[in-house]
């Protein structure tokens, strides 16, 4: 029996209770009126960036199961951290969420000042995706046949090659600066307004080279615009068996993933969470989503709410430690 049939079996159990008696108990109305309208996720980058590939299915995915809308209102800038800002101060009335992603464990170690405190104003409730970080390049602009040719451009040239991010102090930075580091190695950093403006400007060969998360990248790469030279981690992706793992190119240390989670602002009612977190959960495990996130080369963790807060934890931890490392600093 599955997760989807047992939430109708509750609901429409809820709608018969209330027919018997003429309304429903207290818990009940607390558990069956969430969503009653509307629902608003900030997402901290512009349209067509990572985030967006996966907020935005399960955007349609939230929508039929629930017979209301998820809104997806992309607020891109500052490093991802105006939408944060904007998310942590939003009403917490149980209708505004924030998906948010690895870049916001690390823009703490990043940044002097912040107008918002991830642990403290935002509330970790569901991981919905992760996916390998991976190394893509123009292929008019680097010709390099393999990884290993590469890097030996890279060595002999040092800053010569350049390469995008969706902004200062995001995953696709400090992926590069984590690179530059274990390989020894200088690329310039340009950094973007977002994944997507990025990734564009990729393909169109204004930028050399990007580390980004798979999901974005991935139809691009099936469709010859850029080319993947190594994902990172211990093992080869699925979605692309014919591109060597960071391990057998002999980065052992070099593990890096793109994962996206929603956070509710400090105050929202602990009912609208664990519905909001069931809804979610429901709707990255729809036949739709899973095709979405397979394609993508993408993994839906299905973490408690607990086990997402440790998790955020030691990002926040290990991403200090490569700040420090690399001396990367923004004001």
């Amino acid at each position: 029996m599955t997760d989807q049939f047992n939430f109708s079996q509750r609901r429409d159990f809820l709608k018969a209770m209330a027919a018997v008696t003429g309304s429903l108990p207290l818990w009940a109305q607390a558990q069956s009126s969430w969503p009653s309208k509307p629902v608003n996720m900030v997402v901290p980058f512009p349209a067509g960036g990572g985030t967006d590939a996966f907020a935005r299915p399960m955007s349609a995915a939230f929508a039929k199961l629930t017979g209301k809308q998820l809104i997806i209102d992309n607020r891109g800038g500052a490093g991802v951290t105006l939408g944060a800002g904007i998310a942590a101060k939003a009403t917490p009335d149980g209708y505004n969420y924030f998906m948010g992603a690895v870049h916001h464990t690390i823009a703490p170690s990043m940044y002097h000042r912040l107008d918002y405190d991830l642990e403290r104003d935002l509330i970790p409730l569901i991981q919905v995706a992760s996916v390998p970080q991976v190394l893509v390049v123009n292929p008019k602009k680097v010709q390099a046949a393999d990884f290993k040719a590469f890097l030996d451009f890279v060595k002999k040239n040092p800053a010569r090659l350049n390469y995008g991010s969706a902004g200062g102090g995001t995953s696709h930075h400090l992926a590069g600066e984590l690179f530059k580091l274990q390989t020894q190695t200088f690329i310039t950093h340009i950094p973007y307004r977002g994944a997507g403006p990025a990734l564009q400007d990729l393909i169109a060969g204004n930028v050399d080279m990007m580390f980004d998360g798979l999901g974005s990248s991935a139809a691009h790469i099936k469709g010859g615009r850029i080319k993947a030279l190594m994902v990172s981690g211990a093992k080869r992706n699925a979605a692309f068996p014919d591109v060597p793992c960071s391990d057998e190119l002999g980065l052992p240390d070099y593990t890096v993933s793109t994962w996206y989670g929603v956070w509710s602002p400090k105050g929202t009612p602990a009912d609208a969470q664990a519905r909001a977190i069931e809804e979610f959960r429901l709707a990255c495990q729809t036949d739709e989503a899973k095709a979405v996130w397979a394609n993508q080369g993408a993994e839906f963790p299905n973490l408690t709410a607990g086990q997402f807060d440790a998790f955020i934890k030691k990002e926040l931890a290990k991403w200090s430690q490569v700040v420090k490392a690399s001396g990367a600093k923004l004001d």
